[in-house]
């Protein structure tokens, strides 16, 4: 699919024949008058990533960067609250993933033999990790777990905390081709079950879902989401950086720099990893900020003077170019079932407060087959566990929901499970 390329000009390019396209005038001026708005598509340089306080103590201090492979790093477990030390070896195997961030290493604990992924992030002395701090809290299967962490330092001096987290095979990204109809549905659930429980019981923002982000074990289709190096609690009032969350799946509003954002911001980025599953390919690929704006409002049309309000006060003067929204089913190009439409039109609203919940979104009839007590995986075995719930997931969800959320046959199980644990 080929995205609108903004030059110096300012000129927007429709979408190719295999993609869809607008009026040519209209999205040309789309861009040319957008250049106008100044949105900002650079980093904020300011303390929002890396504010908080580690939990308990500090963790051990060891030598080296331990990326190479065959490199053995030795570090201790334990030793605080009263507990007794022991020592934990890992032989790094290789690198598994890069960022801004660091990198991820899968490596092998000598001792018990288990394979882990080690996420190694460059500190700024200044400055408490937050990712830690949020991880530590965090206690649902389709999240990553936090085994324990140490620092390293390098031969420069530089300092490195260590995350020794659980290891899953696969990401979205990588398996995203190969799936069918039910691995589609699969996944997306399973977004929605973690996403409920940070929003609603921790209250949350992962602000940078994506299918990189999403770990998922091939064999069980079973998915966890990963990477809070960006996530924060988000408190009414108190403002936060625009700058955030991958450019193909960022909300409108962060587009248009809105700082009082709430969790919907991971509503439509799952939206956008929905629409990638069905499409193949991302569905909103800008090039920059701008250009980013141009494929969501070629798609979604243009947004009304109370939806620019709902995601951004400040630009309610601004004239948009009337653009009509693009039939699903022309975006698509294939036949979708109806109720796959009408979730992603969920997720994808310009008013933040209009975007379903992710809660909302596990019980909505797109995901219908998975509470069918006789659906398999392709290999023939039964789902892995879908609706063993956590208390804090639905928090303050009406009975109602519950109700629908989970099937007859998996709260029998549920219940049989509480008497016999």
């Amino acid at each position: 699919m080929a995205s609108a390329s903004l030059g110096r000009e300012g000129a927007g390019s429709s979408r190719t024949a295999d993609g869809f396209k607008g009026p040519s005038s209209s999205v040309d001026w789309l861009g040319t008058e957008m250049l106008a708005m100044n949105l900002r598509d650079k980093v904020d340089h300011d303390d929002d990533r890396a504010i908080n306080q580690l939990q308990d103590s500090e963790p051990d201090i060891i030598d080296g960067v331990g990326a190479e492979a065959g490199h053995v790093i030795r570090t201790t477990i334990g030793g605080h609250n009263g507990k007794s030390k022991q020592v934990a070896s890992y032989i790094a195997e290789h690198v598994v993933g890069t960022g801004s961030f660091g990198v991820v290493v899968q490596a092998k604990c000598r001792e018990t033999g288990e394979v882990v992924a080690i996420k190694k992030v460059l500190q700024d002395k200044r400055y408490k990790n937050r990712e830690l701090q949020i991880m530590q809290m965090l206690d649902h299967p389709n999240i990553v777990a936090i085994k324990h962490c140490f620092v390293s330092t390098s031969d420069k001096e530089e300092l490195y905390l260590n995350l020794v987290l659980e290891f899953v095979p696969e990401t979205v990204n990588r398996v995203a081709r190969q799936y069918s109809r039910l691995n589609q549905q699969m996944p997306l659930i399973y977004i929605c079950r973690a996403l409920a429980y940070i929003h609603n019981g921790i209250g949350i923002c992962h602000r940078d879902i994506k299918p990189q982000n999403l770990l998922v074990n091939p064999h069980t289709h079973q998915l966890k989401l990963c990477d809070f190096g960006s996530a924060k609690v988000l408190v009414k009032g108190e403002p936060n950086i625009s700058y955030i969350c991958s450019r193909y799946y960022r909300a409108p509003e962060l587009i248009l720099g809105a700082t009082e954002y709430t969790t919907a911001i991971d509503i439509w980025s799952t939206g956008c990893v929905m629409a990638e599953l069905l499409l193949g390919k991302p569905l909103f690929p800008g090039e920059s900020g701008v250009d980013q704006l141009v494929e969501v409002i070629k798609v979604l049309g243009t947004p009304t003077r109370e939806e620019i309000k709902c995601m951004n006060p400040n630009y309610t003067e601004f004239k948009f170019p009337q653009i009509k929204p693009h039939p699903w089913h022309k975006v698509f190009q294939k036949r979708l079932p109806p109720e796959a439409v009408d979730l992603v039109c969920r997720f994808f609203q310009y008013s933040p407060n209009l975007r379903c919940t992710a809660l909302e979104a596990c019980v909505h009839p797109f995901f219908d087959e998975l509470r069918d007590p006789s659906t398999r995986l392709p290999n023939g075995r039964p789902l892995p566990p879908l609706f063993n719930f956590k208390t804090q997931e639905l928090s303050g969800a009406p009975p109602d929901i519950c109700h629908r959320l989970i099937p007859e046959h998996a709260r029998q199980q549920n219940s049989f499970m509480a008497l016999h644990t």
